[in-house]
């Protein structure tokens, strides 16, 4: 049985392809790692948010070059005719007899004992809930996530009517113990420790005889570097600038952190004959800010790829 193709048919068969159909078999170019691929919605989103984070620390070093009077005859954005950081920083330093220093000092030990402290537990627990299996250890795990999701000032009061009780109030305990505890930072801690220690590691120290305390600290903790810079930087710059819980449980101004002193500066322009010294307020927040910057930049490259663990699975 034969078949016949006629005319239509054949020049049908024979006719090239319309562009349409070409187009839609043309394979897609696929993406090069080398090149990321361009948003210009995202970069104008990334320029907002880039202007909106500089332009408060920009006028913050102009304000701080400028007297009270310049502060008032000025732009906000640009310097005046005195240029008067350097008496700034001096007269801040030496104002009521250098009550800044002491409350640098006060800052400095409720960032040393208790972030360094939040840290040191961050890290021993959630080492312990990584690699470790024990009865209750859902349950763990819920009340970290829960306390995560509280606000701090939520818990303000009631821990100030506790430590009311204990007599504590008024005293450096009351803001250094709330900040012992971090649960992001336990949980961040948890989730570095579960992929940056191997189990097997661990398993051969057993086996060369070593005990739990020494595989901790010379096996899991040189492992732990970049998360702990990573929880110590969370903890410090919360500790840092706390403000809440200090207001409700120190009523000395020699225990005063940073925050606090600094807002009871500001505050003087509104009591009766009281004398205004924003410049001082601007200049000390300036300064204040300056350990933050620092701490971060220094360790960048641990707290960055602290950040980054767990995000490839291999």
């Amino acid at each position: 049985m034969t078949t016949t193709v006629t005319p239509a048919s054949a020049s049908s068969a024979a006719s090239p392809p319309s562009r349409a159909a070409v187009r839609l078999r043309t394979p897609r170019r696929p993406h090069s790692p080398g090149r990321p691929r361009r948003s210009v919605l995202l970069t104008v989103l990334t320029g907002l948010v880039l202007l909106y984070s500089l332009v408060p620390l920009v006028w913050l070093v102009i304000s701080a070059t400028k007297t009270q009077e310049g502060l008032s005859r000025s732009f906000g954005l640009w310097f005046d005719d005195d240029f008067a950081l350097w008496d700034n920083i001096a007269e801040t330093f030496t104002y009521g007899d250098g009550v800044f220093t002491r409350w640098l000092l006060n800052t400095l030990l409720y960032v040393v004992v208790g972030a360094g402290g939040a840290t040191f537990l961050a890290v021993l627990g959630g080492y312990a809930l990584a690699k470790f299996d024990f009865p209750g250890r859902r349950a763990v795990f819920a009340v970290v996530i829960g306390a995560v999701a509280v606000p701090g000032t939520a818990l303000a009061v009631p821990t100030f009517l506790m430590f009311s009780t204990m007599g504590l109030t008024n005293t450096p305990w009351a803001v250094i113990i709330p900040s012992l505890i971090s649960p992001f930072g336990l949980y961040l801690m948890w989730v570095f420790a579960s992929e940056a220690i191997p189990t097997e590691l661990m398993e051969a120290a057993r086996i060369d005889g070593a005990g739990e305390v020494r595989t901790f600290f010379q096996v899991a903790l040189p492992l732990l570097a970049p998360g702990i810079v990573t929880v110590s930087l969370f903890t410090m710059v919360a500790t840092w600038n706390n403000y809440f819980l200090p207001l409700i449980m120190i009523k000395d101004p020699d225990w005063y952190p940073l925050t606090l002193g600094l807002n009871s500066w500001n505050a003087q322009a509104a009591t009766a004959g009281g004398e205004p010294v924003f410049h001082l307020v601007v200049t000390g927040s300036l300064v204040t800010i300056v350990p933050l910057i620092a701490a971060f930049l220094l360790l960048q490259k641990y707290w960055q790829s602290g950040l980054a663990a767990g995000s490839v699975k291999e």
